[in-house]
């Protein structure tokens, strides 16, 4: 079992969760998986804890993932640690695995400090996500916490919600930031514009004249989540500048 390669020319991959066709989600292994192959990302999700903590999951309820059904924000950080995340895997969980799901020291719930350090490690870009609403002191404490790791100008900040990004883009003028949506608004670009935000837009409703939009108003298109080589290729077609997904990976080198 490998990722499945494509040729993406133009088009960066980003690994959706880690390597997640390969690998649990949002794993230690998922995120190691894709810092030994090509991609130019990684992409992940945060949530805080009940003290203040930051911890990577997609998910606020550990159900889908960790058994367990609990919500991560209503826990201290280390009541979290103590969770093992199932030993389940795949694309569409079509590689089911039987071991317990307890079996695997290494299937914790990972650290935002952890998560940065394998990015940084294997020089790959981060590509983060703020789930939810963060408070500005929550954001303020990611940014010092990247800051203090080194690897802030190897960030890629993401979230469906935009005021996170405002309070981002006050604190870092230069910094990469993409705007998550799940459907297309004629408004979206209005916002781009206004605070010098990339698109992330679900691959299933994005369009050639979409693309061509965005990029003349000088912003990337990045597009979620891609796991059909077909598909990807009518997109690298199109012009996408990055392909998150959770199994398909560039034939080539990362760097281009």
């Amino acid at each position: 079992m490998n990722t499945i390669k494509i040729e993406a020319k133009q088009a960066f991959m980003i690994a959706h969760r880690g390597v997640s066709g390969l690998e649990p989600e949002n794993s230690i292994p998922s995120f190691t998986a894709a810092g030994n192959r090509s991609y130019y990302g990684i992409e992940t999700d945060i949530h805080v804890t009940k003290d203040g903590k930051f911890i990577v999951i997609h998910d606020e309820q550990t159900g889908r993932v960790a058994g367990e059904d609990v919500n991560v924000e209503e826990l201290t950080y280390d009541e979290v640690r103590k969770l093992r995340l199932n030993n389940i895997c795949g694309w569409e969980r079509w590689n089911h695995l039987e071991d317990n799901p307890k079996s695997r020291p290494d299937l914790i719930l990972p650290s935002l400090e952890e998560y940065v350090n394998i990015c940084k490690k294997y020089e790959k870009k981060c590509v983060l996500e703020l789930k939810n609403r963060f408070s500005r002191e929550d954001i303020v404490r990611v940014v010092e916490q990247i800051k203090e790791l080194g690897y802030l100008e190897n960030v890629i900040f993401i979230s469906f919600v935009l005021e996170n990004l405002i309070d981002l883009r006050s604190l870092l003028p230069e910094q990469e930031l993409q705007f998550l949506v799940g459907k297309w608004e004629e408004e979206t670009v209005d916002w781009l514009n206004q605070y010098s935000l990339e698109l992330d837009i679900a691959h299933t409703i994005l369009t050639k004249e979409i693309i061509d939009l965005v990029h003349a108003n000088n912003h990337k298109v990045n597009c979620w989540i891609c796991n059909r080589k077909e598909d990807a290729d009518r997109l690298i077609e199109w012009g996408v500048d990055l392909i998150t997904s959770d199994i398909l990976e560039d034939c080539r080198a990362a760097e281009k």
